[in-house]
């Protein structure tokens, strides 16, 4: 076969796949950067938008509101990656290296609790913080927790949440790039007298960089783009602590009818997502 027909066999086979992504992922991204030039309201037709140019986006720069949705997303984010992923990694060894009994059913508990809606899991947690009768207000009743009900506590409480939720996840995701590491290096370790620790600092860490970087990638995504939990538990508040960028994008499209700023804040958020990821790719590859 010839190089031409093997690129056209390629553009064959890739062209379905290249078709769905265009009209669902880059179809939906032009149309929203085209409304967020525009001043629309969701509730009119979309050819009586007016255009309004890069203004949308310069009344980002002096919109309060905006900027606490960026500052709770990004304290959001940090929390949850700082806890999610060592915590993941230490799960992941511990269900991976002792050879004991039930190591599978454990992994299939932990991946249980991605596999339920977060909706569905919102509404339990919301019984579980209820200040009255919740059983973890029962349980830390001496220190009186006020989880969903003070700016102090509410994000923690969320981030407590999406911790519990995706861990799981992120530890198979571990265990399968444990599989891919060769026993060999462990052997030459425990015979040149590394102990479990040296050859988890040495052997396994290194070797499970490139999991690591994806599973921190994934954790970023996933947080930034968090909402059920917002809007079933909180919707955004108390005094606005739990407003992220996704629910102030909801609230100005759906309940404020401002399609054209919420647009202009949704395009604003994947800019900032692509910048990171690039930033956060670079500084791994850099260091590796």
């Amino acid at each position: 076969m010839t190089r031409h027909a093997r690129s056209m066999a390629a553009v064959a086979f890739l062209s379905p796949a290249m078709l769905v992504i265009g009209l669902f992922t880059v179809v939906p991204i032009g149309l929203t950067f085209w409304i967020s030039l525009h001043e629309w309201s969701m509730y009119t037709p979309l050819g009586e938008m007016s255009w309004r140019g890069l203004s949308n986006y310069t009344d980002l720069l002096g919109d309060e509101g905006f900027f606490t949705a960026l500052v709770n997303t990004a304290a959001y984010v940090a929390l949850v990656v700082a806890v999610t992923l060592p915590l993941s990694v230490a799960l992941g060894m511990l269900l991976y290296f002792p050879r004991v009994m039930g190591k599978a059913v454990a992994r299939a508990v932990l991946f249980s609790a991605y596999v339920v809606p977060t909706v569905a899991i919102s509404i339990v947690w919301g019984a579980l913080y209820a200040p009255d009768y919740g059983p973890l207000s029962q349980l830390f009743a001496a220190w009186e927790p006020t989880w969903l009900s003070s700016p102090g506590t509410a994000l923690v409480s969320l981030v407590i949440f999406h911790v519990w939720q995706m861990t799981g996840y992120y530890t198979v995701l571990v265990i399968a790039g444990l599989t891919q590491i060769p026993s060999d290096l462990y052997e030459a370790a425990r015979i040149d007298g590394a102990g479990f620790w040296r050859q988890t600092r040495h052997v396994t860490l290194p070797l499970l960089r490139r999991t690591t970087v994806f599973i921190g990638l994934v954790a970023i995504i996933n947080a930034i783009q968090v909402f059920d939990p917002v809007y079933i538990l909180t919707q955004g508040g108390p005094a606005e602590s739990t407003a992220v960028l996704s629910f102030a994008i909801q609230r100005a499209a759906f309940q404020h009818g401002m399609a054209g700023q919420a647009s202009a804040m949704a395009f604003t958020l994947l800019v900032l997502l692509v910048a990171l990821g690039g930033v956060f790719l670079a500084a791994v590859r850099r260091r590796s």
